[in-house]
């Protein structure tokens, strides 16, 4: 019998299935892409569900942006480098900051850190024109500095002024700066501390800080911290970060301080603490005060024709009779109590000069009082 037919038939028979096994799995691959393709025929797109007004705290946050922004500058600076071997000298980016319009003259507000050791400043207005800038005066122990540009035409507003004295840790903050270097960007927080203490570079330490947790990053030093009225409360100035990029903590001088040296700054180039008049010790001090049980900062000297020398203050003097004969112990400045002269130092600085104050003192062990112009 012959076999071979039978071989045929079975050999087609695998054929025609294997056919239909790849035929089953290439439909099962495409149907997917057949069903895509069939329903994209007839896509269209989604209506937009409407939302609605926009909430109280989104109007606030977008009419602060407006109208500060234009008032936001983005500083850069460059610094020169020397080739000892050419004797060329190169010209280098050195860093961004921030800073704004502090009135229709110029003058622009930043930190000192954001500008020292630059050789070259440059202003980047909002609307992209680029000026160059000089120093007009810096006060490292506030982290201060004023610069100033040419007037342009459409010069940016300076922004409004608000006050710090009477800030409370919940209120909404606005920072407005150049992270990164990433122009016009807005954060927002909230007071979280107030009168916090900073170091500087330069060993001095910054009083009266305001905390906030509002994003401040790299870049943003310089620039304003604002109230949700739009006022002017503070400068950025630092992160607390050990990454050194935003960690939730924000510090700010705050806009008392600068309203009180910023106008120093543009007239002397300088600012100078209000002065007494006197010579303090700070290691003779605490040896004569803690021998007496008193708190206080004793005058050793008085300058002449100077504020505590017009009050009639006196100051450490020598006896014939009784020896060393301490002086004046300043106890308290406008009900202020002065410890030590760390606190009288820190007191002063929060005054102008030409400011009247009460100074309370004690002479003998008897408490006195008189009032003094600061110099």
């Amino acid at each position: 019998m012959d076999n071979a037919p039978i071989q045929y038939r079975l050999l087609r028979t695998i054929r025609t299935l294997l056919f239909i096994l790849i035929g089953l799995i290439a439909l099962l691959f495409l149907l997917p892409r057949f069903e895509t393709l069939w329903l994209s025929m007839d896509a269209e797109p989604r209506a937009v569900t409407p939302r609605g007004a926009l909430s109280d705290t989104e109007r606030t946050n977008i009419e602060i942006f407006r109208q500060a922004s234009p008032s936001v500058v983005y500083i850069t600076t460059l610094t020169d480098t020397f080739n000892l071997w050419t004797r060329d000298i190169t010209r280098i980016p050195r860093g961004t900051g921030s800073g704004f319009v502090w009135d229709r003259y110029g003058h622009i507000i930043t930190n000192y850190h954001v500008l020292e050791g630059a050789s070259e400043i440059r202003i980047h207005l909002s609307d992209r024109r680029m000026l160059s800038a000089v120093l007009v005066g810096a006060s490292p122990d506030h982290d201060i500095a004023v610069l100033r540009i040419p007037m342009v035409s459409n010069m940016p507003a300076p922004l409004p002024i608000g006050t710090s004295s009477d800030l409370k840790v919940g209120q909404m903050m606005y920072a407005i700066g150049n992270p990164f270097g990433l122009d016009q960007t807005l954060t927002t927080g909230v007071v979280s501390a107030l009168n916090r203490s900073l170091y500087n570079d330069n060993g001095s330490q910054i009083k009266g800080l305001i905390q906030t947790d509002a994003a401040i990053n790299p870049g943003n030093s310089g620039g304003p911290l604002l109230d949700s009225a739009g006022r002017l409360v503070g400068i950025n100035t630092a992160i607390y970060s050990p990454s050194g990029v935003y960690a939730g903590i924000g510090f700010a001088v705050p806009v008392d301080t600068v309203n009180r040296v910023v106008p120093q700054l543009i007239a002397k180039g300088h600012y100078r603490r209000p002065r007494i008049g006197i010579t303090i010790d700070d290691t003779l001090n605490k040896a004569i005060t803690d021998k007496m049980g008193v708190e206080g900062v004793v005058i050793f000297g008085v300058e002449q024709n100077s504020p505590a020398a017009k009050a009639g203050l006196q100051g450490t003097r020598k006896s014939p009779t009784k020896g060393i004969i301490a002086g004046d112990i300043i106890t308290s400045i406008n009900l202020d109590k002065v410890n030590n002269t760390k606190t009288l130092l820190e007191t002063l600085e929060k005054y102008n000069s030409g400011d009247h104050v009460e100074l309370r003192y004690l002479r003998n062990n008897e408490e006195r009082s008189t009032e003094i112009t600061l110099k």
